[in-house]
């Protein structure tokens, strides 16, 4: 074999390059630079406002969150000024001129008030009785033993309620919490 057939054969390169068939111009370095420096500038300038707007943004929203938390307080209050008002009116009543259900009834319709006022803000009580015990509503005080196999891990008795405000749990109700033994463990402890 010739050494020409082994060998690819590489095109000559000439001394300057072919000048564009585009078109194109081609950009001096120095040019490129200034241009390119002008653009980090505005980009430079664009992110610094950005983040000026994020800030003033940040900053606002935690007012105004802050200022309608504190009309939420104020507009609950207002809601139960006129129980708490007489609340005071029984706490100063003369026990010896008034009778019990005299207290018990204003007691009552104070009660009332103010559950009429919690209820419309979305505030419930967690209080019933056999229904089967939730951990996330409930927190277990006692267990006692169950009559029937039915009532195994339910609620048996509120020992203090707990409240919801809308559909978060504000406190867990206080509970005691039947378990069935079965009816081997019942004929032991009976006899």
């Amino acid at each position: 074999m010739d050494e020409k057939q082994q060998r690819p054969q590489v095109p000559a390169q000439p001394d300057e390059p072919d000048p564009p068939s585009s078109g194109a111009l081609i950009e001096p370095p120095e040019e490129a630079v200034l241009r390119l420096e002008s653009e980090v500038a505005d980009l430079k300038d664009k992110y610094l406002r950005l983040a000026a707007e994020y800030d003033n943004f940040r900053k606002r929203s935690l007012k105004e969150r802050t200022e309608l938390w504190g009309r939420a307080q104020m507009d609950l209050l207002q809601r139960l000024v006129d129980a708490l008002d007489d609340l005071a009116r029984f706490a100063h009543v003369d026990p010896a001129g008034t009778d019990a259900k005299t207290i018990h009834d204003g007691v009552d319709m104070v009660d009332r008030k103010l559950w009429k006022e919690l209820e419309a803000v979305g505030v419930t009580r967690v209080e019933q009785v056999g229904v089967p015990f939730d951990p996330n509503l409930h927190e277990a005080v006692t267990t006692r033993p169950a009559d029937h196999a039915a009532e195994d891990h339910t609620v048996g008795a509120v020992l203090q309620p707990g409240y919801r405000m809308g559909g978060v749990l504000i406190r867990p109700a206080r509970v005691v919490v039947l378990t069935w033994a079965g009816d081997e463990d019942r004929g032991k402890t009976e006899a």
